[in-house]
């Protein structure tokens, strides 16, 4: 099993031909995502974790393959938005496999989940009283979990560390007082959910243990509630470097059960970048190689657009080319930026690569988690087609979105269709996404 299904996919062992091919047929930028790598991945977890209630973080990778074989595979969706919960409904998910984990969630997006068929089985976690509120005032009387801030955070950068940010989640000394309100207030309470951050790495797993031993003991607090579960987050980080080491999920799982302690609520974890990041690679193409004093500057088809966790987090992502002629090719310091106008639009600085030409074919690795999902249309530049494979099968999961399709939903001022510019209007004065 272990040569079957190793800790960690790097970029190194995607085989050069195959991407080729689906290069030229699909074109470039183009993600590739491994559907078969992703139920790998669900079978580590599962063997790591095996009494626990394992949910993916659908916001890592939204496409419908992905989702699907997750489903198939028996694991749930923990969802952060409206979309996300019709996303994962749509993918064969059941209600009951579904939580609603939404961040301070807009009108629409609780006015859509609590009109949802079987919303009774769906659990929605709340993590504010206001939340609270409006969840009742919409007559939703079904599952129900409080989202705790327990005051520590963790993750490879502050932008994605939740655990201490007042954002995230009621603080940790008024949860325990929540619960109860809730269910004094009839709301069947089935559990309590906090989250550390994500990319958790051995490095910083005492903030993961710090963060479960409190929710270990805030479960034992309200032991009397009889909560089903305890939440811990998930957020298990990948070697975005190939000098890093895979995490070892046999170790986090250990620690993971010792801090939790006695509890009769069954653990609960939610990855998400876990499942995809290393399932995924961006296909990219070199457009422009322009020596400067500094570097090479190898301008490709991809940019921040395309992938923004460079841009965001400064994120590290291997870079290789696919050309077949390497051997010939001397190796050259390069910069790959992208056509954004934007001096963040750098993808990879001090890389070196085989003396690079234009027409080469790069990939960019550990891509399947955060990248078409944060993909945008800034500069009007269009979002790229994603594929799937599942063994030796191609297949178009996302269509490449064409210049036509960025001014599909404007509307000029002469137009007298009766409809608003951002949507129209409900009997409220709300704009209605649905």
């Amino acid at each position: 099993m272990a040569d079957e299904n190793p800790a960690v996919r790097r970029l190194s062992d995607w085989e050069p031909e195959p991407l080729r091919d689906i290069a030229d047929e699909y074109g470039t930028p183009l993600y590739v995502q491994d559907v078969g790598r992703v139920r790998e991945n669900a079978v580590r977890l599962r063997e790591a974790f095996p009494d626990a209630d394992i949910a993916y973080a659908v916001k890592a990778n939204t496409t419908h393959a992905v989702l699907s074989a997750l489903e198939r595979a028996g694991i749930a969706a923990e969802c952060a938005s409206a979309g996300e919960v019709q996303r994962s409904l749509d993918a064969g998910f059941p209600p009951e496999r579904i939580r609603y984990t939404a961040v301070n969630p807009p009108d629409v997006d609780l006015d859509h989940v609590c009109a949802l068929d079987g919303v009774d089985e769906l659990t929605i976690t709340v993590g504010a009283r206001d939340t609270l509120d409006r969840v009742a005032e919409r007559g939703f009387d079904g599952p129900l979990c409080v989202r705790v801030n327990p005051g520590v955070g963790a993750g490879h950068h502050a932008k994605v560390s939740t655990g201490a940010e007042p954002k995230f989640g009621v603080p940790y000394d008024r949860a325990a007082d929540l619960c109860r309100k809730a269910a004094d207030r009839g709301f069947d309470l089935v559990g309590v959910h906090a989250h550390a951050g994500s990319g958790i790495s051995g490095e910083d797993l005492s903030a993961h243990r710090e963060l479960v031993a409190r929710m270990g003991e805030l479960t034992r607090e309200i032991a009397d509630l009889d909560p089903e579960f305890v939440a811990v987050g998930g957020g298990f980080g990948v070697p975005y470097r190939e000098s890093e080491e895979p995490l070892d999920l046999t170790r986090v799982a250990a620690a993971t059960r010792e801090a939790i302690g006695e509890t009769d609520a069954r653990l609960a974890i939610e990855p998400g970048r876990y499942f995809v990041a290393d399932a995924g690679v961006l296909l990219t193409t070199v457009n422009t190689v322009k020596p400067t004093p500094e570097t090479t500057v190898v301008g490709i088809d991809a940019g921040m657009t395309t992938l923004l966790r460079p841009a965001m987090y400064d994120a590290y992502h291997a870079v290789r080319s696919l050309e077949p002629d390497l051997p010939r090719k001397d190796p050259v310091s390069c910069e790959l930026s992208g056509p954004v106008c934007e001096t963040a639009d750098v993808l990879g600085r001090d890389r070196t690569l085989p003396d690079p030409t234009r027409g080469d074919l790069l990939a960019i690795g550990n891509a399947g988690a955060y990248g078409y999902e944060m993909a945008s249309t800034y500069n009007s530049r269009p979002r790229p087609a994603v594929v799937s494979l599942d063994g030796t099968l191609v297949s178009l999961s996302v269509e490449r979105e064409r210049l036509s399709n960025l001014t599909a939903l404007e509307r000029s001022a002469g137009d007298s269709d009766g409809s608003a510019v951002d949507g129209e209007r409900d009997a409220d004065g709300g704009t209605n996404q649905w």
